[in-house]
């Protein structure tokens, strides 16, 4: 066994779940970028896996590698850059154990992320929500259960992650209707829920019994959704709203859709971008500000505040014989 396998296993041991004590989804991150990438060398140099050393991922390789998810698979700039920090979190690790190998990892650790464009948000209008919400099928255990989940979603803001990981022993009804979830980096928060959403909870709640430590939002056999289960469950009613509500149709909705429907709800109630980072639970309220580059709306009423200014058409002719000749050079 090469210096390199030991080095990789006690990242994962040692590293990320001991000293950093990452997330379950973190660890998963990390293991699927560097499992594609011994694979990857090893297609092109025939070596096994546990038989690569350190000298078999220079930078060349490396580069090689990010140039192969961005063309050969289709991934996106921010995936690419995704599994380069993978990448770099474990030659940072390997630095501290190999310094013979220094040159090479820091030839590694130089490889730049790449810049790429920042779309504006999408999100869904008021007549959209009330046709997506309206799609489910209310005479089918699925309907109610999705019917319950998408108006949650839109209402909340919550991930996907968060939304799935709801039991219902989270959610507290009553006066004050509230749901307690623990978000990105394992911040826990409090978000209330508005009176008509308590209300349809409260009747799925009945309806799907169970302790409160079960899923909110289980499937048939009782396990958690899904990432992947929510996407095809969100796009299937959209497919559906669409017949009803034309500005639905060809879009492909993707459940963080409701998530960015949800602040922008907020913003044009005019709720402070701050209040709304700390709604959805974001790190910091730079997040919060794609919002409001995507609010046309508000860019409207700063336009019908700014004052027209008064310069009447036509082109300068300057008054002076001097200015004229300067002008005309």
């Amino acid at each position: 066994m090469t210096a390199l396998a030991p080095t990789l296993q006690a990242f994962f041991a040692d590293r990320l779940v001991q000293q950093r004590q990452a997330s379950q989804r973190t660890v998963a991150s990390y293991r699927d970028t560097l499992r594609m990438l011994v694979v990857f060398i090893q297609n092109r140099t025939g070596k096994r896996p546990a038989a690569l050393d350190w000298t078999d991922l220079d930078a060349q390789t490396i580069v090689a590698f990010l140039r192969h998810l961005e063309h050969d698979r289709g991934n996106s700039i921010r995936t690419r850059n995704l599994r380069l920090t993978a990448i770099r979190a474990l030659f940072s690790y390997g630095a501290l154990r190999h310094p013979e190998h220094a040159q090479l990892i820091a030839q590694v650790l130089a490889i730049p992320p790449k810049r790429f464009d920042k779309r504006i948000v999408d999100y869904l209008t008021d007549t959209e929500v009330r046709a997506l919400l309206a799609a489910p099928n209310m005479s089918r255990w699925e309907g109610r259960r999705d019917r319950a989940m998408l108006a949650l979603a839109v209402q909340t803001g919550l991930r996907v992650s968060e939304l799935t990981g709801l039991n219902t022993g989270d959610i507290t009804l009553g006066s004050r209707p509230m749901l307690t979830c623990t978000g990105k980096g394992r911040k826990q928060r409090v978000v209330p829920i508005s009176i008509p959403i308590a209300a349809v909870l409260a009747t799925w709640i009945k309806e799907r019994g169970g302790a409160p430590a079960d899923p909110l939002f289980p499937t048939r056999s009782g396990r958690r959704l899904s990432r992947d289960a929510v996407a095809q469950r969100v796009n299937l009613h959209a497919g559906t709203a669409a017949r009803t509500c034309p500005s639905l149709q060809g879009r492909k909705l993707h459940p963080h859709v409701l998530r960015h429907t949800c602040a922008m709800t907020l913003l044009r109630g005019g709720v402070d971008t701050a209040v709304i980072a700390l709604w959805l639970g974001h790190a910091s309220i730079r997040s919060t500000n794609p919002y409001l580059h995507a609010d046309l709306e508000l860019k409207e009423k700063a336009l019908a505040l700014a004052a027209a200014p008064a310069v009447k058409p036509g082109r300068y002719r300057p008054d002076d014989v001097i200015l004229a000749f300067l002008e005309n050079l």
